[in-house]
């Protein structure tokens, strides 16, 4: 079986080299194809801004995927949205150019500011899995609303960190990294930007209707 095999390559080896270049010719398009999808797609993240009354007219499952995108635009190049059964309270995981893993849970409120507060049960469950379960080195819950008085007290407690209404304006309509509108991040893990990313990592964009 095998001597037939080759006795067929050494009768067709003009066959076999161009089935080889057609197949390397195919690979390199298509690396080409998704270079220039990611180049894009960072084009067009680093332009990504939403105003908050944006967010606030979105389904909650989108503005999971709106979040993603924000750490998208800010060089979490594996930024992925995770939120649905069995999160085990992360809807959005990412690693910062900086090497830091952050694990982020979104509650949203179509009424805002006006909606009611985000309470520590909430905190409670990303508090217990946010660092034993998903090993993040940045355990946040992003709102579009606010944060009653308990649960405030309690993130400061336990090295959680909020991003409310105001910080989340400033966060969607600027071109801050998270990051550097947080206080107390944990250090680097990395010194600096980490190098570029595999094409096919990247999400693909949500527009906003």
């Amino acid at each position: 079986m095998v001597g037939r095999l080759l006795d067929w390559v050494a009768a067709n080896r003009w066959v076999v080299l161009l089935v080889l270049l057609l197949a390397v010719a195919g690979g390199v398009l298509w690396f080409r194809y998704r270079a220039d999808r990611l180049r894009r797609e960072q084009e067009w993240a680093r332009t990504l801004r939403y105003a908050v009354e944006q967010l606030d007219r979105l389904h909650h499952r989108a503005f999971e995927h709106a979040v993603r995108d924000l750490m998208f635009r800010d060089g979490c190049t594996d930024a992925v949205q995770v939120g649905g059964a069995g999160d085990h309270g992360a809807d959005v995981k990412a690693t910062d150019p900086y090497g830091r893993r952050w694990v982020i849970q979104c509650k949203h409120r179509k009424a805002g500011s006006a909606g009611a507060p985000v309470g520590t049960p909430d905190l409670h469950v990303l508090n217990g899995t946010g660092r034993p379960v998903h090993h993040g080195d940045v355990v946040v819950l992003v709102t579009n609303g606010r944060f009653s008085r308990p649960a405030l007290e309690f993130a400061r407690s336990q090295r959680l960190h909020l991003v409310d209404r105001a910080t989340l304006s400033a966060w969607a309509g600027g071109g801050r990294p998270l990051w550097e509108l947080l206080r107390a991040v944990p250090p680097p893990r990395s010194p600096g930007p980490s190098p570029s990313p595999n094409p096919s990592s990247s999400p693909s964009p949500t527009p906003l209707t």
